[in-house]
């Protein structure tokens, strides 16, 4: 069962990108961006990390946090950062558990062919660990995420 609007989050969200845990109190007194997003370095993940590396400055007056995760090692979180010199974490869900938890993992189609990956979601979590939005597939939008957030 996904996590949902209202549900408090799992107070330990994944290892980075340099190998450390990132738990939800790290945070304390910040809102949290956590957005899930298919595999670094492609062209919609990009222009996503971009939208909010661009806006990080604004995001971060706003109150917000920005982690984001994705099924890749941590190795590629690393270059992906130097290549996109991203200022905010990279979470390496490479087992999959938290994008199980959030419930975007799952089956998708491109195609028509079948393939299991992750489906691009941001999940707002307030400063007391409480989801308070989520934004869904069809309604992300890499180039200007960031402006949607706020």
């Amino acid at each position: 069962m996904a996590l949902q609007v209202g549900d408090k989050a799992p107070a330990v969200l994944g290892i980075n990108q340099d190998g450390k845990e990132i738990k939800l109190s790290d945070f304390a007194g910040k809102k949290v961006v956590l957005y899930f997003y298919p595999k670094d370095n492609t062209p919609g993940c990009t222009a996503q990390a971009c939208s909010l590396r661009d806006n990080y400055d604004d995001l971060q007056k706003a109150g917000y946090e920005v982690i984001g995760v994705s099924t890749d090692s941590a190795a590629s979180h690393l270059k992906f950062i130097a290549k996109q010199n991203l200022p905010f974490q990279l979470i390496a869900d490479t087992d999959k558990k938290l994008s199980e938890i959030f419930g975007t993992w799952g089956e998708k189609s491109l195609y028509g062919k079948q393939y299991m990956g992750t489906f691009r979601t941001t999940f707002i979590i307030d400063e007391t660990g409480t989801i308070t939005r989520i934004m869904l597939p069809k309604e992300v939008n890499t180039k200007t995420h960031a402006s949607q957030i706020l």
